[in-house]
């Protein structure tokens, strides 16, 4: 007679890959949830440096002016691989060294208008940011009722 697992053996051994499955997929899911607001945090926070690098700069050459705009796209909506953040004639004025490029998947940025850019949320949501040019402000509302719980995540 040869050895082998008995069919027992099987069932308990596919039983407990079930139960572990059950418990690491959902972990797995928020994980990535949490990536791409991470992601967003950080893509936030380097693009207000950028504008505050520019316009102290701005005031070291003396000029009192606040970057006018943070890029040169001109396509709005979800279109991929614009440059945002950036002006692709290798300007010293880019608010990113490297640009970040557009796009309509889940941790994405597009520009909406000329002063809106949306970053898209795993949860199918898009938080709206505003640039002012007058104020040099970068930011998103929080009081909105659908986004103003991710805005804050992503600005705190």
């Amino acid at each position: 007679m040869r050895p082998a697992f008995t069919m027992i053996e099987l069932v308990f051994v596919i039983v407990i890959l079930g139960i572990l499955a059950a418990v690491a997929i959902p972990k797995l899911a928020a994980n990535r949830d949490d990536a791409i607001l991470v992601k967003g945090k950080s893509q936030v926070s380097a693009i207000r440096s950028g504008i505050a690098l520019q316009k102290s700069k701005n005031m070291l050459s003396g000029l009192t002016s606040i970057p006018a705009k943070l890029d040169d796209v001109v396509n709005y909506g979800e279109v991929d691989n614009e440059r945002l953040f950036n002006f692709s004639d290798g300007n010293s004025t880019n608010i990113l060294e490297y640009p970040i490029y557009s796009g309509s998947k889940d941790g994405s940025w597009f520009k909406s208008a000329q002063f809106l850019y949306d970053f898209k949320l795993a949860n199918g949501l898009g938080v709206v940011f505003t640039y002012n040019p007058a104020t040099g402000s970068f930011d998103c509302d929080r009081t909105d009722a659908l986004t103003g719980k991710d805005c804050a995540s992503l600005t705190q």
